[in-house]
């Protein structure tokens, strides 16, 4: 509670806001439901975020808060290929609105969001006991459906364990028998060692928070427990080291303030906001948190057009 006071008192003791040109002065009493958020504990992890996360209006405030830059989109990026020569093209106005609005898709593709699901639960089904296999190898034997079309989620795999018992595969076992037989551009058998606390720090510390969701994404499901520790420590980082122009403009900055909405931490990307003069993004914040904590004392607060006065209400 200390550091959030603090906080509040640096930032917020005056803030000009040249968008609207009006100077406003707010102290912890205008902002006491923002510091009820951040004293509170994160919600039950039983909660199932998809519904939320796929909602309209939700995804609409993300996209808002994403904040498409077409220069960042469009950034060299760090990849193992080499780059293509630049091609110029004399244009007419027309042609250059209509390839402009070609970049605008394509950014919009490129800014697909990963998916924000519930954390699935390793659940083995015993499906026969053989007593009379007991002891026959020392080796587990794997049985994979490798037709042809299914998806990971929906391919079988089942294993006979030395003790006679057929089950269905961990999910630790049937991400790598589905990687073995149906592989993944840039997936490994094994998780790299980048994702191991030691090294997943010291990332995190020179700021390669992009590239590390990135490859998470590519190395786990969206409900796998591994992909929401990384990403759950790494949008933590970001939001202690107030590093978020990092994720601005990428695909990850949605499920990062969906993230912070979700579990109540909103106040840094609200001050933030604020203090860089971007009130319509810290109303969209707001109104964000509002819909996933409908509980919430400020809830109750519609928004009428005035952004001052709703985020001081607030």
């Amino acid at each position: 509670m200390a550091s959030v006071r603090s906080k509040l008192c640096k930032y917020l003791t005056s803030i000009s806001c040249r968008n609207c040109n009006i100077l406003f002065s707010t102290n912890l009493k205008s902002f006491k439901n923002l510091r009820y958020v951040s004293s509170s504990t994160k919600p039950d992890d039983d909660r199932d975020p998809a519904p939320s996360f796929f909602n309209q209006d939700v995804q609409q405030l993300l996209k808002k808060l994403t904040r498409i830059d077409l220069k960042k989109v469009y950034r060299k990026k760090k990849e193992e290929q080499s780059l293509e020569s630049p091609e110029y093209k004399f244009l007419t106005d027309e042609q250059l609105n209509k390839l402009l609005k070609e970049f605008e898709d394509k950014a919009n593709e490129k800014l697909q969001m990963p998916p924000v699901v519930k954390i699935r639960k390793d659940e083995q089904k015993v499906l026969d006991i053989e007593p009379a296999l007991q002891g026959y190898s020392d080796a587990k034997f794997v049985f994979t459906d490798i037709t042809y079309g299914l998806s990971n989620k929906e391919r079988l795999v089942v294993v006979r364990d030395p003790d006679g018992t057929l089950r269905e595969a961990s999910m630790q076992e049937h991400c790598r028998i589905s990687q073995l037989y149906v592989p993944m551009l840039g997936r490994q058998l094994t998780p790299p060692p980048m994702f191991q606390e030691e090294y997943l720090k010291l990332l995190m510390e020179q700021g390669e928070y992009e590239f590390i969701l990135d490859r998470a994404c590519v190395q786990f499901e969206p409900d796998d427990p591994e992909y929401h520790r990384v990403t759950q420590a790494t949008y933590d980082h970001i939001d202690n080291c107030c590093k978020y122009e990092t994720l601005r403009s990428t695909r990850h900055f949605g499920p990062f303030a969906f993230y912070l909405a979700w579990h109540k931490q909103i106040d840094n990307l609200v001050l933030e906001s604020i203090h860089t003069d971007r009130l319509d993004e810290a109303v969209a914040l707001i109104q964000l948190y509002h819909i996933l904590n409908p509980e919430s004392k400020s809830a109750s607060v519609a928004y009428s057009g005035q952004q001052v006065q709703f985020v001081q209400v607030c």
